[in-house]
């Protein structure tokens, strides 16, 4: 019993710590955008959040916050597929509302939502929890490598605008030719080429002596890691039919791209952009959900980051940044207390129930 509550202090503890931390890293985007601002700024970041004070500007940003919604039910729909095979039938409002709920907890928990997911998806529709997190597990591992390959594309996208930042003031050196010059240095450098002698040594060791390094806690939960994101992927295969599922894919990043593009018709300075810019801050600003809670100071800092290479000021980047999180945020808290709320009166999967006593008999 002792155990069991150093345990669940111990967890407790994590979390909360867990919950600063990315909080922390929150505020200080925050600052990193306010910093060595004048009055002047804040008044013109005031000015175009003000701006979209009118029905048009607000039936643009109701409409990408439906879109939102609409991609996390097409997200729900996907893990409907992969529960299939596992036996299970889930309902796709009992889907939707867990998903709700996944992004609603991860508001108030770092990684959380995942978790009360599967608990949610246990509780209403008797899946088994290690069951559906596999199906979590595999979900995230996929859109992982989905957003990298997207990242590729926007790199491809805006070669030219990227190759064009300055990196040093005085000299006017860009990134491209700043690039350029520190691959040939590398190729040209021979102790690159000592690094990756010893790289390969080292990886031959490690693979030789594996065994005794996975005894290591450290290296058994980074091998586990890895381990698990590479089992989610092949999981993919044992599905029967993967075209509901890769469609479900394209139509969910499609969502989300076109919940990004229809906001910036929100904002004069953002109208006429094009579907390009879009993508690329839909792409980019994802990096901002990864490293802090819920997106808070990141989100609108990298935004405004990436509409720079467009010639959108810092102020109307920002104050762009900070109108889309802050509808989708109340999208998803109004959205996941709807879902909590509708799920307490609805019953039980009785397919799922009759399914789960059976394998408990077994």
């Amino acid at each position: 019993m002792q155990n069991n509550t150093d345990t669940k202090k111990t967890s407790s503890l994590k979390s909360v710590i867990q919950l600063i931390i990315f909080l922390s890293i929150g505020v200080f985007f925050i600052w990193l955008s306010l910093r060595g601002m004048t009055p002047e700024n804040y008044a013109e970041i005031k000015k175009e959040i003000l701006s979209i004070n009118n029905p048009k500007s607000w039936m643009f940003i109701i409409l990408s916050m439906l879109c939102g919604a609409c991609a996390h039910y097409v997200r729900a729909l996907r893990n409907i597929e992969m529960i299939k095979p596992l036996g299970y039938k889930v309902r796709k409002s009992m889907g939707f509302f867990s998903v709700m709920v996944c992004y609603l907890a991860n508001l108030g928990l770092p990684r959380a939502g995942e978790v009360l997911r599967c608990v949610f998806l246990q509780k209403y529709e008797k899946v088994p929890f290690q069951k559906s997190l596999g199906t979590v597990v595999a979900e995230r591992a996929f859109d992982l490598v989905c957003w990298l390959f997207l990242l590729i594309i926007v790199i491809v996208l805006n070669t030219s605008l990227l190759s064009q930042i300055v990196v040093e003031e005085q000299s006017g050196l860009t990134l491209g030719v700043w690039m350029e010059q520190k691959g040939m240095s590398m190729l040209t450098n021979y102790k690159m080429y000592i690094a990756l002698a010893v790289l390969v040594v080292a990886g031959i060791l490690i693979y030789k002596t594996r065994k005794k390094w996975g005894k290591i806690s450290f290296f058994a939960k980074v091998k586990n890691f890895f381990v698990g994101i590479w089992q989610g992927l092949i999981s993919i295969k044992d599905l029967k039919n993967p075209w509901p599922f890769i469609g479900y894919t394209v139509l969910m990043w499609f969502l989300y791209f076109l919940g990004t593009y229809v906001c910036f018709f929100a904002f004069d300075f953002l109208r006429d952009l094009g579907p390009a810019p879009a993508f690329t801050v839909l792409i980019l600003s994802t990096i901002a959900f990864m490293v802090a809670q819920g997106g808070l100071g990141a989100y609108p800092w990298m935004v405004a980051q990436v509409l720079l290479l467009y010639g959108v000021t810092v102020e109307k980047g920002l104050a762009a940044g900070w109108i889309g999180w802050l509808g989708q945020t109340v999208m998803i808290i109004v959205f996941g207390i709807a879902s909590l709320i509708i799920a307490s009166f609805m019953k039980d999967s009785t397919e799922n129930v009759v399914k789960q006593a059976e394998e408990n008999v077994e």
